[in-house]
This record gives C-alpha cells, sequence and structure tokens, in this order.
C-alpha cells in the first residue's frame, strides 16, 4: 500500500481526493492537514464521507506528514506550495501538486501572472505538466507533478488534436469557458453566495485570467511555435462543471469528416476522453461526478472556422481525479484505477 497525504484536505479539492482514494485499493491515507478542522474528522467535515473515511483531520507541519507519506497531495493556494514540495524532493517523497506553482516552465511567468514570487524556478523547471493524454510517458518517471488547471484541462483537451495536426491557425483561437461555483473554493466570497450566483451567468478576469499562459504554453508546445489566445470564463449557477466553447481558423482545406478521424485517432485507447456522435454536444450533467472528457466539433463551412466542445467535472477531471489519474501512473497502476466510473445522472 502506497502511504499518501493530502495538506490542504478540507477544500473542495481535498475533500474530492479523499472520495476517490477512499477506494483506491492500493492506496493508504496517513495524513490529512487543515488548520480550520484539525482535530475533527473529515467525516464530520464532509459527512458524505461517513463510512469511507475516518482519518482525523491535523494541523501538521511539512515535515511530520512527508516523515509519514510516500507521496503527498498540496491542495494549498498558489504561493504555498514550492516550500513543501522542495522538502518532498529532497526526502524522496512524490509530489502532486495541485495548484499553480509548479505549471510553468518559466517562473517568470508563473509571477506575472499570479504576483507572487517563485522561490524555486529550478524546481518548477524540472516538474511534469500532469495531463496524462499529452504527458503520459514523462509522469510515469517524474518525481514532482503540476497538475493542471481546470480550464487549461478543457481547453488543451479540446485543441490538442488540431494544434498537433496543424490543422489550425494558433493565433484565431478564442476560448469561451463557464465553469460551476466549486471553481472558486470553498472560502467564504460574496460572488458564491446563492443569491448572487443563482439565476445568473456573469463573465469575470475578462482579457486576464490566470490560466490563460498555462493554456498558451502548453499549446504552443503542441504546436510547436508560440500561441496566444483569447480566453474569458464564465461563472455558472451550478455546483460542478465546466464546459469550454472553442472557436479556431482553419489553416487549409479539411472536411468535418476528416477532422472527426484525426480526434478519433489521437485518442484512440484513451480511457477518459470520449468523442460524441455527430450532433450529440457535451452536456456538464455527463461527466458530473466522473473523470471524463466529453468532446464534439463541427466545421462551419461558412466562416472557415471548426467549433470544439469540451465538458469535464472541474473537481474531478479538472483537479482530484486528474491528480489520481497522475499517481496511477508514477506508480504503475492501472491508470483507471479508482477512476473508472461514468457520471452521475441525472
Amino acid at each position: 500500500m502506497i502511504k499518501a497525504g493530502i495538506i490542504g484536505a478540507t477544500g473542495y479539492t481535498g475533500a474530492e481526493l479523499v472520495r476517490i482514494l477512499a477506494r483506491h485499493p492500493e492506496v493508504e491515507l496517513v495524513a490529512l492537514t487543515s488548520r480550520t478542522y484539525a482535530g475533527e474528522d473529515i467525516a464530520s467535515v464532509y459527512p458524505a464521507l461517513t463510512g469511507y473515511a475516518a482519518l482525523p483531520c491535523a494541523d501538521l507541519t511539512p515535515e511530520e506528514v512527508l516523515a509519514r507519506c510516500q507521496v503527498v497531495f498540496i491542495a494549498l493556494p498558489h504561493g504555498h506550495a514550492v516550500p513543501v514540495a522542495a522538502r518532498a524532493a529532497a526526502k524522496g517523497v512524490k509530489v502532486i501538486d495541485l495548484g499553480a506553482d509548479l505549471r510553468f516552465r518559466d517562473a517568470k511567468t508563473y509571477e506575472e501572472w499570479y504576483r507572487v514570487p517563485h522561490h524555486d524556478p529550478e524546481l518548477a523547471a524540472r516538474a511534469v505538466y500532469g495531463l496524462p493524454e499529452i504527458h503520459r510517458e514523462a509522469i510515469r518517471g517524474a518525481a514532482v507533478v503540476a497538475n493542471p488547471g481546470c480550464y487549461p484541462t478543457s481547453a488543451i483537451l479540446g485543441l490538442a488534436p488540431l494544434l498537433k495536426g496543424g490543422y489550425i491557425d494558433p493565433a484565431t483561437i478564442i476560448i469561451d469557458a463557464k465553469s460551476g461555483v466549486s471553481g472558486a473554493g470553498r472560502e467564504a466570497k460574496v460572488t458564491s453566495l446563492f443569491v448572487e450566483c443563482n439565476e445568473n451567468i456573469n463573465p469575470y478576469a475578462v482579457a486576464g485570467h490566470r490560466h490563460t499562459p498555462e493554456i498558451e504554453q502548453e499549446l504552443g508546445a503542441l504546436a510547436g511555435t508560440a500561441v496566444k489566445v483569447s480566453f474569458t470564463p464564465h461563472l455558472l449557477p451550478i455546483s460542478r462543471g465546466i464546459l469550454s466553447t472553442i472557436y479556431a481558423s482553419l489553416a487549409r482545406p479539411v472536411t468535418e469528416a476528416a477532422l472527426r478521424q484525426v480526434y478519433q485517432d489521437f485518442y484512440t485507447g484513451e480511457p477518459f476522453v470520449h468523442l460524441l456522435p455527430p450532433g450529440r454536444w457535451p452536456h456538464t450533467r455527463w461527466v458530473y461526478g466522473s473523470n471524463n472528457c466529453h468532446l464534439n466539433l463541427a466545421l462551419d463551412g461558412r466562416t472557415g472556422r471548426v467549433v470544439v466542445a469540451s465538458a469535464i467535472d472541474n473537481l474531478t477531471k479538472g483537479a482530484s481525479g486528474q491528480a489520481v489519474q497522475n499517481l496511477n501512473l508514477m506508480y504503475g497502476f492501472p491508470e483507471t484505477t479508482a477512476l473508472a466510473a461514468p457520471g452521475l445522472c441525472p
């Protein structure tokens, strides 16, 4: 049994990790940290875990966690993961960071967009970006994995086949994305109050969302050239889910049937990415609670643009499920272990 710890276990992504790992046959949770709920059982914080997880939360130091664990999941706000990850790497404890601190190959980009100093650029440079469908082999041998953001996961999976094959003009990409309220975390915020978000939809962080450079970094690597995107996120009055509708101009003539085959070929054998039949467009409800990504596309011959829709659960494939998928790769377990389940519907 792999002994695992979660630093920041009582946020939504931490709780989702507990939910998934509680049914993982090869993992034993041995440490859950929380300052707010120190001394409380995780099932008292999240009663849905009753009967599945009985570990108490504790205000442990990083050293105390690392002494117990072979792998640690870090689910902390940005700016707090680097010292923990550096100590873990020095002790031979594997790291899966669910925050943004290790996602950028160039730490200066992180500092520019997150407006905090990065204290270990070398660690960030050698961390593997944990999107299995793109970086599977590198993840298998990684000691430090930077789990992707939720919006980037949806956008990158939607665009990867087109950019890798050179089918679209990288300068024309527009990503219109919408997320459920859980994406804002569990901390009390006015914008997350029921009366503020119910029966409402609104854009936010327009022309400046922090996931923009992460998307551009990974799309650029796929395209083999620098990529800039127009990315606008919106808040939906739903608990979980992300739907990204993506537009790009074709770089050369191609039929819709040919593009569908490109997607089929690119994602052949992928357990969690599913291209839906023509005319069946992704719904967030269909991936709710699952590690799946549903995709579909259409060619707009009138405008010469391709339209792609991508749906994921922001807490599962967009965060904790993907983190467990990465753990499975790092330890040589079947990639679907603890994750092979359809979405909850209705």
